[in-house]
């Protein structure tokens, strides 16, 4: 693999400074647009979990997509989680909560994101994803309808409205 080329895969222990420091960069205080922000802990404890999808550039982190079962979730409770299942209570059982997604500034508009979905809908095949979209981002907004996900619910936490996005298979993804 060349140091241009993207490669999608399912991120490891050793891809863990690279993520956390992705992560760290797009944060809201750094004017990003994740607004929690995970331990090496936890990062670690969810990739025993779920896949947790990474873009590498050669050897860089340049864009991840999380996952997590409602179980591993329910040990570090978020209201926002309680918020989003709450929203959809239709969600499967066996549902996991699909986010954070991040991609490099540098690396946007380049269908990371579609293309590390499509990678985890190989990984999970004819399971069901739930989601929060905050509403004053379209860019994301537009790209996870673009994936196929329907919006079937919204909330409000902190004077923001969330949408609450679903889907169980998106064959046309990529």
């Amino acid at each position: 693999m060349t140091p241009t080329e993207i490669h999608i895969r399912q991120s490891t222990k050793a891809d863990l400074p690279g993520l956390l420091k992705l992560q760290n960069a797009n944060q809201i205080a750094q004017g990003g647009s994740l607004a929690a922000e995970l331990t090496a802990e936890q990062v670690e404890h969810m990739m025993t979990d779920m896949p947790q999808i990474i873009a590498c550039r050669g050897s860089e982190v340049v864009a991840f997509l999380m996952t997590t079962s409602q179980a591993v979730s329910r040990e570090r409770p978020l209201l926002i989680i309680d918020k989003t299942l709450e929203a959809y209570p239709w969600a499967d059982p066996d549902a996991y909560i699909y986010g954070p997604v991040c991609v490099s500034e540098r690396e946007r508009g380049q269908r990371l994101a579609q293309l590390m979905f499509a990678r985890l809908l190989e990984l999970e095949p004819n399971r069901q994803g739930v989601l929060f979209i905050r509403g004053d981002n379209e860019p994301s907004l537009r790209a996870h309808r673009r994936m196929g996900m329907s919006k079937v619910g919204e909330f409000t936490l902190n004077a923001a409205v969330f949408h609450v996005f679903a889907y169980k298979s998106c064959p046309d993804v990529v």
